[in-house]
């Protein structure tokens, strides 16, 4: 087993000593309320933005909230890059609120604009709800760019845990022309198979934020019909070929069932010609980034996004043109 750092040593010694229930042992009303009281309490206080507003992308199935950030030094008017950021929560827990903080910091590291999307979560809405939503999301950002104030070729996809799965998926779907490309996707500690093989859900059962047991409450909420596990937009891992996605940052950490599987999709990009900086932190665990305030190690991975980010958005546009199909 990996070394642990520190910070995630003592952040375990805290958990313990709360003795709270494992997520997966309530039922998802009372999982959703003490997920977000961990955030609260596991993060700093906000960043200040230029702006935050709230905002809805029409769908079929109805408006998908939105927040959108603007980074402090930036001007009203001006055209910014753009990060449409899907939250994660294994998609039955998370929202909004739960990374404010996240959202707002990246933000005003990039001097750039940060939109979140509050998609349905499961299980009162399975899969593919969340997959929708996110691609009504990117939709509307995209048709609504210059009222937005944002740069459809600099528009890039991220989210962590279930939402790096979601920008995954949007990533593909962008490749296919299903919807409109993106510059970037940025997987952060991403799931991506749903069919919990990889070696971390035998080694990671106990003692961790995140276990075996609590992905596997989680799938069971958002693809109870074991048939959609297999569908790339459920697992965009089964997707039959990575060739020609949107370049990737992808983050994964030692002590997280999710390892494995990150590493390994990280590994197929590159084989398969996608640009890839792959992260891996051997002595972190899972949802670091939203355990701000215990774990120092998250504002500098939060900084290395960012930077990748900037870097990323002034190459210009994908591939296939500004926002182009």
């Amino acid at each position: 087993m990996p070394a642990l750092h520190p910070d995630v040593q003592a952040l375990l010694v805290m958990l313990r000593a709360a003795n709270a229930q494992p997520l997966e042992a309530l039922p998802p009303e009372a999982a959703r309320r003490s997920y977000l009281a961990g955030r609260r309490a596991l993060q700093p206080p906000a960043d200040p933005v230029a702006e935050m507003r709230d905002l809805a992308a029409p769908s079929p199935a109805g408006p998908v909230p939105l927040r959108l950030y603007r980074g402090e030094g930036t001007e009203a008017g001006q055209i910014l890059p753009c990060l449409l950021y899907l939250h994660g929560g294994g998609w039955v827990l998370g929202n909004i609120e739960s990374h404010d903080w996240v959202c707002r910091r990246l933000a005003n590291l990039t001097r750039a604009c940060v939109i979140a999307v509050d998609y349905r979560l499961a299980p009162e809405h399975p899969f593919p709800a969340a997959v929708e939503d996110a691609a009504a999301a990117l939709a509307f950002v995209v048709e609504r760019a210059d009222g937005l104030g944002v740069d459809p070729a600099r528009l890039a996809v991220g989210g962590d845990s279930a939402g790096g799965n979601l920008a995954a998926v949007l990533a593909l779907m962008g490749r296919d022309g299903t919807l409109p490309r993106t510059a970037m996707q940025v997987l952060l500690y991403p799931s991506l198979d749903l069919g919990l093989t990889s070696e971390g859900f035998e080694r990671i059962t106990e003692g961790q934020p995140l276990t075996a047991a609590t992905m596997r409450y989680f799938v069971d909420h958002y693809a109870p019909d074991p048939r959609d596990r297999a569908d790339w937009r459920a697992s965009p891992a089964r997707a039959a070929s990575l060739a020609g996605t949107a370049p990737a940052l992808v983050l994964t950490c030692g002590h997280d069932p999710l390892c494995e599987e990150g590493r390994a999709y990280a590994h197929r990009l590159e084989r398969e010609g996608v640009p890839v900086t792959a992260l891996h932190l051997s002595d972190q665990t899972h949802g670091i980034l939203t355990m701000s305030r215990a774990v120092r190690t998250s504002a500098t991975v939060l900084a290395f996004v960012a930077e990748a980010l900037l870097e990323r958005w002034s190459l210009g546009a994908p591939e296939g043109g500004r926002g182009g199909r």
